[in-house]
C-alpha cells in the first residue's frame, strides 16, 4: 500500500469524528464554567470582606461601650 493510498483512506475515515466533536463540546463547557466561577468567586470575596469589616466594626464599638 502506497503512502498516497494510506493518506487518502485516512482522510475518508470518519470513525473518530464524533469523539473529537464531543471533546470540543466538553472543552467549551469547561471554559464557560471557569468563566462563570471566576465571576462568582469575586462576588463571594467581596461579601466575605464586607462581613469581616462589619464584624470588626461591631466588635470595636462594643468594646468602647
Amino acid at each position: 500500500m502506497s503512502i498516497r493510498k494510506l493518506l487518502a483512506r485516512l482522510m475518508r475515515d470518519e470513525r473518530a469524528t464524533s469523539s473529537v466533536e464531543y471533546g470540543l463540546i466538553c472543552a467549551m463547557i469547561v471554559l464557560a464554567m471557569l468563566t462563570a466561577l471566576s465571576g462568582v468567586a469575586s462576588q463571594v470575596k467581596l461579601t466575605w470582606n464586607n462581613i469581616s469589616t462589619q464584624t470588626s466594626s461591631a466588635v470595636s464599638q462594643s468594646t468602647k461601650s
